[in-house]
């Protein structure tokens, strides 16, 4: 009967109007450039990432995201270019989007404490679904009485997309609003009236306990961080608090802010995390506490973050400020 109902709401998508919404990673500033264009470059010199979210592993089919992104500092330049390739893949089907962007950011002085760091991101976006991995009612009726179901032929679904963000921070305190989906691409197989509609992000938190050592080096930091998300008429609020005691950091967070959340009191994640000076490994998990308690079995998310560099002792000194929010 479950999968029945699956496929009927593909069939009620394909053919009615349908409103698209973007995957959520948990790990919010270990997949920074998907949050924000404006983080493109706020490294070192070179940064690479990787993300790989399971979301329901209890439900059947498969929920799997995946994120790859590149990006380089310009100190020379205040600013820094990047690339964002993400791939969403949700039941059966394969019904796959992806999408790969070309970022830019640049970090200017506001006073000697204040910065605010605009960024875009210029991206392909595509739409696919290989409809000959589908299951349909005549397929599994063993009577044979019911007429066969064959859609119409259809076409994957190509388009251009458009985000932009801006950033205000200082040595503790961070703030900032991304707009994605700007140019609002489609997503009907059929030429419908289906899209996906603008998403607003607001992020933000302060470092509340911060410890340094020699040359720097953070050895205890403690944050609260916040995230609010609404696209259509949906919208979602995160909140919680990163512990970094060098080199772990521990996370909770809580998922559905009553109020604030289209599903109050959503989700609870832990996350587990180990930074070196060039590999931030990271762990976290969804559990969920909403009535679908006992059906989706929460969230895995994995992240790995490699960063390099080949600076001079002259040029690290140019380098852009670093911004204060945490790796996870």
């Amino acid at each position: 009967m479950a999968r029945r109902i699956i496929y009927l709401l593909f069939f009620v998508s394909v053919f009615t109007e349908v409103i698209g919404q973007d995957p959520t990673f948990s790990q919010f500033y270990a997949n920074s450039l998907y949050l924000s264009p404006s983080f493109t470059g706020a490294t070192e010199e070179y940064r690479l990432s990787m993300n790989y979210r399971n979301q329901w592993p209890a439900v059947p089919g498969v929920f799997h995201t995946y994120s790859i992104s590149f990006d380089k500092a310009m100190p020379s330049f205040n600013s820094g270019i990047g690339v964002l390739a993400t791939y969403d893949v949700a039941g059966s089907g394969n019904l796959s989007t992806t999408n790969i962007g070309l970022l830019y950011s640049y970090d200017f002085n506001i006073n000697r404490e204040w910065h605010i760091r605009p960024g875009v991101n210029f991206k392909f976006y595509y739409l696919g679904l290989d409809i000959a991995k589908l299951v349909f009612n005549s397929q599994i009726t063993g009577s044979g009485t019911t007429p066969s179901i064959t859609p119409p032929p259809f076409d994957n679904v190509a388009d251009v997309d458009f985000a932009t963000s801006a950033l205000v921070y200082n040595d503790r305190i961070w703030g900032g609003i991304t707009l994605d989906h700007l140019l609002v691409p489609k997503t009907s197989f059929y030429g419908d009236d289906a899209y996906v509609p603008v998403k607003l992000n607001l992020y933000g938190g302060m470092q509340i306990i911060k410890k340094t050592r020699l040359r720097q080096k953070l050895q205890e930091v403690m944050s609260v961080a916040i995230n609010f998300q609404k696209q259509a008429k949906y919208y979602q609020s995160d909140i919680g608090l990163y512990y970094y005691k060098d080199p772990l950091i521990f996370g909770l967070w809580y998922r559905g802010i009553p109020l604030m959340t289209s599903q109050a009191g959503d989700a609870i994640i832990g996350l587990i995390g180990l930074k070196t000076s060039t590999v931030h490994i990271g762990y976290s998990y969804d559990f969920t506490i909403s009535n679908l308690i006992s059906s989706t079995g929460g969230a895995h998310e994995l992240s790995l973050i490699y960063e390099f560099n080949n600076l001079s002792v002259g040029q690290r000194n140019k380098r852009i400020r670093a911004i204060p929010c945490p790796e996870f």
